[in-house]
């Protein structure tokens, strides 16, 4: 017999959710290490973003956004909220707009994989795939936002993203890291949110943190997924245009530093982590990869955090699974 839920208001678990934690990994070590109060052996510590409800660090951008449009009258219930997301922020605002009473509509690029389409739509989001690179998508969505009046997320350059960062995911951190301290900040570029948002929460806390973006050698091996991984600011790249994140290449920091990370090095890393325990995609590998990098080059003792943004569901047609595709 079919049977109508109602999710109370007080109830919704979007809302309850507590902080991801924060692990140390040492590199060429296959245990992860302790987290005592004033231990600060070597290690990398990683936040795991891939924890949160819709299973990544998307889910931060999508309540905050939605919740300030909410607060600004930009919105109310039975909405439609449109966003041109390669995968990880449209699965985001479909799970925040199952919650809030809204209805989502997302613009993914043909190439995406089916699994995230088949997520989006399990929350009840529409979709709509677009052919082209995400700047077909971008204007897409701009379009369709304008043309019915739709409120439109803008990830690339909407300031709440960078907000959501500064004012949450950095604060949690300082307060579960030895000492209260970062020394450096290391992620992919997608949007440019998580590095920025990051490093202005800890800087602002003084911390003496620097901030270093990883960037894969081969950008072919992540499609057109932009979250997945990162910006390359090449135009011979399929799906990236210099300055598609205005978040990012507006940012004005002089303790920025790119590092470039071979794809095969993130696909391996991620397989690694899988042994460990823990169910992330590859952007997680890159994002280690070059941690490993900064934290060799600042020394032992320099407290280097990095993200595991999502989980591994959605790349199950992806690359990096095809080793074990192909297993007998």
């Amino acid at each position: 017999m079919p049977v109508s839920l109602v999710l109370p208001e007080s109830n919704t678990y979007l809302h309850q959710i507590g902080p991801t934690p924060l692990v140390r990994i040492s590199p060429g070590n296959s245990h992860r290490e302790s987290q005592e109060p004033g231990d600060h052996a070597t290690g990398i510590w990683c936040k795991l973003e891939f924890l949160n409800p819709s299973g990544s660090t998307k889910d931060r951008i999508a309540r905050h956004i939605l919740e300030k449009a909410w607060r600004r009258g930009q919105l109310s219930s039975g909405d439609t909220v449109v966003e041109a997301s390669s995968g990880s922020t449209s699965i985001a605002f479909a799970l925040a707009c199952s919650q809030m009473g809204l209805h989502f509509v997302a613009f993914i690029p043909d190439t995406a994989t089916s699994e995230r389409e088949l997520i989006i739509k399990a929350y009840g989001g529409e979709v709509r795939r677009v052919s082209g690179g995400m700047p077909e998508v971008l204007r897409s969505a701009r379009e369709a936002s304008e043309a019915e009046g739709w409120f439109l997320g803008r990830q690339f350059s909407n300031g709440d993203n960078t907000e959501a960062h500064r004012l949450n995911t950095g604060p949690e951190i300082l307060g579960q890291i030895p000492g209260g301290s970062v020394d450096a900040i290391v992620s992919g570029v997608g949007t440019g949110g998580t590095l920025r948002g990051l490093y202005e929460a800890f800087d602002g806390a003084g911390c003496p943190v620097s901030a270093h973006a990883a960037i894969p050698r081969d950008l072919a091996l992540f499609g057109s997924n932009l979250e997945c991984c990162s910006l390359r600011f090449s135009s011979d790249v399929p799906g990236v245009v210099e300055g598609l994140s205005e978040i990012y290449s507006g940012w004005k920091c002089d303790r920025l530093r790119e590092w470039e990370i071979r794809d095969q090095d993130c696909l391996e890393l991620t397989r690694q982590l899988w042994k460990l325990g823990f169910p992330v995609g590859p952007s997680s590998g890159l994002n280690l990869a070059a941690a490993m990098k900064v934290s060799t080059d600042l020394g032992p003792e320099a407290q280097v955090v990095t993200v595991f943004p999502d989980r591994m569901e959605r790349y199950f047609s992806h690359k990096v699974f095809e080793e074990i595709r192909n297993r007998p």
